[in-house]
C-alpha cells in the first residue's frame, strides 16, 4: 500500500505543477488575464509542499517523481490540448513509470 500512496501522491504533485506552468501559460501565450498568475503561485507552492512530503531523500525523489509527471503530461495533451498521444509517447511514458519504480521501490540497504 505505500507504493500507491506514493504513486498517488506524485500523480496529486504532477497535477499542481502543470497548473502552475499551464496557468501562466494561458496568459502568455493565448491573452488570458494577467491574474491566472495568482492561483500560479499557488499550484507551485502546492506542488513544492507536497514534494516534501516523501520521506526519502530530496534528490530520489525529484528523479522518480519526473516519471508521473511524464505520465500526467502525456494524459493533459491528451485531454486538455486534444492530442492523441502516438504509440511513442506510450512507450516513452512507459518507459518513465519503470524508471519511477526502479528508483522508489528497489530494495535498498540500510
Amino acid at each position: 500500500m505505500p507504493e500507491l500512496k506514493t504513486v498517488g501522491l506524485f500523480f496529486i504533485t504532477a497535477v499542481a505543477e502543470i497548473l502552475g506552468c499551464y496557468l501562466p501559460y494561458l496568459w502568455l501565450k493565448e491573452g488570458k488575464t494577467i491574474w491566472l498568475l495568482v492561483p500560479a503561485a499557488f499550484f507551485l507552492a502546492l506542488f513544492a509542499w507536497l514534494l516534501s512530503l516523501h520521506p526519502t531523500a530530496a534528490g530520489r525523489v525529484y528523479a522518480a517523481y519526473g516519471g508521473v509527471y511524464i505520465f500526467v503530461a502525456i494524459v493533459w495533451l491528451w485531454l486538455v490540448d486534444g492530442i492523441r498521444p502516438t504509440s511513442w509517447d506510450v512507450v516513452g511514458t512507459l518507459v518513465a513509470i519503470c524508471g519511477m519504480a526502479i528508483i522508489m521501490f528497489a530494495p535498498r540497504a540500510g
